[in-house]
């Protein structure tokens, strides 16, 4: 199993309802046959830690069956459309793969 999170922030320019779009964008990514599974949040204001980070915009968890599965993803018609589409929003991603 692969796990791959990515955070993103968002320009402070960006509309709600871009954030709104952004966020159906990265739903869309379901599309991909290999993700297994999809997960798309955003902070908890009300969890308040000093070890928590908050300023993150959007949160991006798929989980692949292994690295395959994440390169397919990688390259994938779907996943280049929202690069596409959405990258003009991003400041800032930080991505996280664990296996």
């Amino acid at each position: 199993m692969l796990t791959h999170h990515v955070l993103f922030w968002l320009k402070p320019e960006t509309t709600e309802q871009q954030k709104a779009d952004f966020k159906k964008g990265l739903e869309s990514l379901k599309g991909v046959e290999t993700i297994q599974s999809i997960y798309v949040g955003t902070p908890v204001p009300e969890i308040n830690r000093p070890v928590v980070d908050t300023t993150y915009t959007f949160s991006l968890v798929l989980v692949f069956n292994d690295i395959a599965g994440h390169d397919v993803y990688q390259t994938h018609p779907v996943h280049k459309a929202f690069l596409d589409n959405f990258r003009v929003f991003f400041e800032k991603v930080i991505i996280y793969d664990a296996a």
